[in-house]
């Protein structure tokens, strides 16, 4: 007899589908840091009746080795999954269940967060019947034409593995294949299984070795010789090279052997949102972000760059300028990435491998070469002009247009008070763009800018669950008053999980900096502000209010001393602390390169017309056709 009761084959094990995937879960283990640990830390789920008659019962029968946790919204609670893996650089991962319907369909989102991240998700979706003999069943949208698609197909854009699972025994073979994907560095991102609802409960004769433990490791790929060769000869006749720090740079550990490459051949980093905090802001061959949001230093040295060696970036346009920042004619890019895909974009020399080991293998090749002092000299030149800007707009004097307090002014009093144990996180809106120049990083690997996929709503579900990966770190969120408003309730979350946030809330009435875009681009403010929507009355929401109803601690501010101050008592808090605060919607810090958005050719408005001409000269720049 087994655990449940029933007679099994021997070397088997007889349980539902259900338990079996928790079960197989529950077995995974890889090394961190010399000691074992799960590679499945938990799941976020929401139940209802698609997962909560057969995936629940599994799921608390391991509650005491393998924790649930109960979200308010599906979305973000697989958003809170998203940012742990993050901040776990890719070496755990978490699991988000939800019944079928719009519960799965909330997740769509959070998996396309994952995957333009390049993250490790394991969403597992309640699903109709695979009988059929209920249909419809309860919130199961029909497909006329074909009756096997279910909502759940929609997640197939945004994943990396998809499957339903129609028979128990499927498991065996669909979960080890889910987790390669997931682990592998190449193909690393979201993968998904729906479980149709009775078939969660059917029973099999599982192979016991299945359940077995096993120790997993994340591969690092080695370099091809060949691609080493290219790549040295051309990095070795570079007379201005320059190295981009992306996202891939953290999921590999690869910070020091970054640093060190970069030292033994001095040669200047700049870094995409994803990249950040590669190195210290304080480290004289970091010349800053790059980018639309990034910096003058950072794109003017790209500008002259004859060598681009890009490390872990998927080189998105926003993030890096990588259409039009990089001027020099006969530049040449090294794309060294996990994922061929990546590697070979912008026609570059492709190294398919490793991050810190493909460096570690360049630096061999290329031994006792230094890019010319004179362009490190320049580096520290620029980034001096850079620091002091960011220092001019950020100080508690600076002048703002509405007087009250600005994005760059918020973001400057928390950088001065900051520590380098502190893990900022932001997403979308404006956050991204003033944290990128402002958040001078003291300690490395200390940020989250969700720009991957500009996820508003990820910051406060984001932030719960890089609590959890660092229990022992301040995660401070940086949030506007839109996202706030779009997705809030893991407030509510961390208070009651005892995962404490700080988090501060700039209040500039509405989405401010797409407003700054409409207008900027000739045209005039419209259904963004909320002053400029269709509303009776402008109402003031009371942020602190609303957060002190939720259990957590809060209060307003409406000054940078008075935030100061605040994010004093907010550090003594035991519990989730929000600050609220009224900032200006026209006050932004300038970007750093050309960015194009789509116009219209034919307009009754001037001023848009003479902002479509400005974009056809940025276009006359990009590098298509080189």
């Amino acid at each position: 007899m087994n655990g449940n009761g029933t007679t099994a084959r021997r070397g088997t094990v007889r349980t539902t589908m259900a338990q079996a995937i928790v079960r197989y879960l529950v077995a995974q283990r890889i090394e961190i840091d010399g000691e074992l640990r799960p590679l499945f830390a938990g799941a976020f789920a929401i139940f209802g009746h698609g997962n909560v008659t057969c995936l629940g019962p599994a799921l608390e029968e391991v509650k005491d080795v393998f924790p649930t946790w109960r979200g308010q919204n599906e979305q973000g609670m697989a958003l809170a999954a998203v940012a742990f893996t993050k901040a776990m650089r890719r070496r755990q991962i978490m699991v988000a269940t939800s019944s079928i319907g719009p519960g799965a369909t909330n997740m769509v989102t959070a998996a396309a967060v994952a995957h333009a991240n390049r993250l490790p998700l394991l969403i597992l979706a309640g699903d109709t019947f695979a009988s059929r003999i209920p249909d419809p069943v309860l919130q199961q949208v029909e497909g006329f034409g074909d009756p096997s698609v279910t909502v759940n197909d929609a997640f197939k854009p945004v994943v990396r593995y998809w499957d339903r699972v129609v028979r128990p025994e499927q498991v065996v073979h669909t979960l080890p294949h889910a987790l390669a994907t997931m682990l592998d560095p190449a193909t690393c991102g979201p993968a998904f299984l729906g479980l149709p609802q009775d078939v969660q409960g059917d029973a099999y004769d599982f192979p016991a070795r299945f359940f077995e433990p096993a120790v997993h490791e994340i591969p690092r790929p080695r370099p091809d010789t060949g691609q080493l060769a290219r790549a040295a000869a051309a990095l070795a006749g570079a007379s201005k090279p320059l190295i981009i720090a992306g996202g891939g740079v953290h999921y590999s550990l690869a910070e020091e052997a970054l640093r060190e490459f970069a030292e033994r051949h001095n040669i200047p980093v700049v870094e995409t949102v994803a990249g950040k905090a590669s190195l210290l802001a304080s480290h004289p061959l970091n010349a800053g972000p790059i980018g639309s949001t990034g910096c003058t230093s950072a794109n003017a040295l790209a500008a002259e760059a004859d060598v681009v060696l890009a490390v872990g970036t998927r080189l998105q346009d926003f993030t890096t300028g990588s259409w039009t920042v990089f001027g020099n004619e006969a530049v040449r890019f090294i794309g060294l990435n996990t994922a061929t895909f990546d590697a070979v974009k912008h026609l570059a020399l492709p190294v398919v491998a490793d991050a810190r080991e493909g460096l570690a293998e360049l630096t061999e090749r290329v031994a006792g070469w230094r890019a010319p002092d004179a362009w490190s000299e320049r580096t520290s030149v620029e980034a001096a002009q850079y620091h002091a800007y960011v220092d001019k707009i950020a100080s508690p004097s600076a002048p703002s247009r509405e007087e009250r307090p600005t994005y760059a002014q918020v973001v400057g009093a928390i950088d001065r008070l900051a520590l380098p144990s502190d893990y900022a996180l932001a997403a979308a809106g404006g956050f991204p763009g003033e944290l990128n120049s402002g958040w001078r990083a003291k300690g490395v690997g200390s940020i989250d800018m969700e720009y991957g996929y500009s996820c508003m709503g990820y910051e406060i579900s984001g932030a719960w669950g890089a609590k959890m990966a660092m229990p022992d770190r301040d995660v401070i969120v940086f949030v506007g008053d839109g996202s706030y408003l779009m997705m809030n309730s893991d407030l509510y979350s961390s208070v009651l999980s005892g995962h404490k946030l700080i988090v501060v809330v700039c209040d500039n009435g509405g989405f401010a900096v797409i407003n700054r875009l409409q207008v900027n681009q000739g045209g005039v403010p419209f259904n963004n502000l909320i002053a400029d929507a269709r509303v009776q009355e402008v109402v003031e929401v009371d942020f602190a209010a609303h957060a002190a109803a939720m259990g957590c601690g809060a209060e307003t501010v409406t000054s940078i001393p008075e935030l100061e101050a605040a994010f004093g008592r907010a550090r003594q808090s035991e519990r989730t602390y929000v600050i609220a605060i009224r900032t200006s919607a026209y006050d932004w810090t300038e970007g750093g390169s050309f960015w194009e958005v789509g116009l219209p050719e034919v307009s009754g408005r001037s001023e848009i017309l003479a902002a479509r001409a400005a974009m056809e000269a940025g276009k006359a720049a990009q590098r298509v056709g080189w």
